[in-house]
């Protein structure tokens, strides 16, 4: 049930999705919207669309963005109008005013999105196409998105995403796939390029364009596998990497929810925290590894796999610790002895949830400080032993990786 958080409080922002078609396509309740508010604020591309109206102010967007959110909750009471794009809650300046202004004191007008528009023109149903934005974000994000028979649209930054797209297709061996690029949608102007990555040669793109690419997996093509214990071979390491089954009950007991923060300590190639990153795209990792070259192992791997946003610091726990958001879970893979860690971690969780602390040994000396911690803590503690079949002369034979001793602890406060 929707209620108003001031009933004394009328709406007053209006926020008005525009199309291609500007000003006359815009439905009559929009219109009147627009004309009644006594400040506009848009893109100059939006405002160009608007006829003259007698004493109502306007202003372009400033950068970045959130600077205008103060001003615009000034003016609480007074009639404002805000211009974006298609749909303003879908990538959209809608959800950013949403988090500042009550939704009883807006009134939204929407158009149809980009998606919606591109999906139509290409017979795709958009259920069943990932919907992403490289707008302003780093583009290595939609990696873990492709995959053989997959559909992504995309909303471009400007006129170069087309063959930067591309470009990143034919480098993760995904040079078959067909990419499509749709330029005013819904406008005068409409135009439709298609062509395979491999081939994409085209040049002069407008700026306002969206990318649709239909996956297609080549010879050299390596998909990111979409559940926990990813095969050591996807990531950059040095040999200090836990083995995939291991990450995979690891990352089981992590039980990584939406928009939770990790911290990974002693990150060793990054392949924790990068998994925490890819099971949700609203998580948050945040790595701490004591080796600078190991430090920045951490982050190729983490731009290669599709998660850029992680964050990685070059220190040791527990100094380093000091002063970093609060994490819903942590995970230990290295630096267990040093004294009090596992104390200083546990305090550190989340308060009023469910939250986790799991650390992992190969040491005696490991071992011991997680004995020690269930004795005081409580939590669980398994052992897990790992067996492969390798060459062995004409045969093969098992090779047993050194058993892993695994600590959980769950606290709720």
């Amino acid at each position: 049930m929707c209620r108003d958080t001031d009933a004394s409080v009328q709406a007053w922002l209006s926020i008005v999705g525009l199309g291609e078609d500007g000003w006359p396509g815009l439905e009559p309740a929009a219109r009147a919207a627009v004309a009644r508010a006594a400040h506009v604020i848009g893109g100059r591309r939006h405002l160009a669309m608007l006829p003259p109206i007698a004493g109502q102010t306007r202003e372009t967007w400033p950068s970045p963005l959130l600077d205008a959110i103060d001003g615009i909750r000034a003016r609480r009471g007074t009639p404002v109008a805000v211009l974006a794009t298609g749909d303003p809650f879908w990538f959209g300046v809608g959800a950013t005013l949403a988090r500042s202004v009550a939704p009883s004191e807006m009134r939204a007008f929407p158009r149809p999105s980009a998606f919606s528009l591109a999906a139509a023109r290409l017979g795709w149903a958009l259920q069943d196409v990932y919907c992403l934005s490289v707008h302003g974000r780093d583009l290595a994000a939609i990696r873990p998105y492709l995959d053989n028979g997959t559909r992504l649209i995309l909303l471009s930054w400007d006129g170069r995403t087309p063959a930067a797209v591309a470009r990143l297709l034919r480098e993760t061996g995904f040079e078959p796939s067909r990419l499509t690029v749709l330029e005013h949608l819904g406008g005068a102007g409409a135009r439709c390029l298609s062509d395979r990555a491999a081939d994409w040669a085209h040049a002069d793109i407008a700026a306002l364009n969206v990318v649709a690419v239909d996956c297609v997996a080549g010879a050299r093509a390596q998909p990111i596998p979409r559940v926990a214990g990813r095969p050591e071979a996807l990531f950059e390491h040095d040999g200090q990497i836990s083995k995939a089954e291991v990450r995979a009950v690891v990352l089981a007991l992590l039980a990584p929810g939406r928009g939770e923060t990790l911290w990974d300590i002693g990150a060793g190639s990054g392949a924790v925290g990068i998994e925490w990153m890819l099971a949700d795209p609203a998580n948050r990792t945040i790595a701490l590894e004591a080796r600078a070259e190991r430090a920045e192992r951490v982050r190729r791997n983490a731009e290669r796999l599709g998660v850029p946003a992680l964050e990685c610091i070059h220190g040791s726990a527990p100094q380093a610790l000091a002063d970093l958001p609060t994490p819903d879970a942590i995970f230990i893979g290295g630096g267990l002895t040093h004294a009090g860690l596992v104390e200083r971690c546990l305090a550190s969780l989340a308060a009023g949830q469910q939250a986790r602390l799991v650390a992992t040994s190969v040491t005696v000396e490991g071992d011991a400080v997680l004995a020690a911690a269930m004795q005081r803590h409580g939590g669980t503690l398994r052992r897990i032993g790992i067996e492969r079949a390798e060459p062995l002369g004409r045969f093969h034979g098992w090779a047993s990786a050194r058993p892993v001793t695994i600590g959980c602890w769950t606290r709720t406060r």
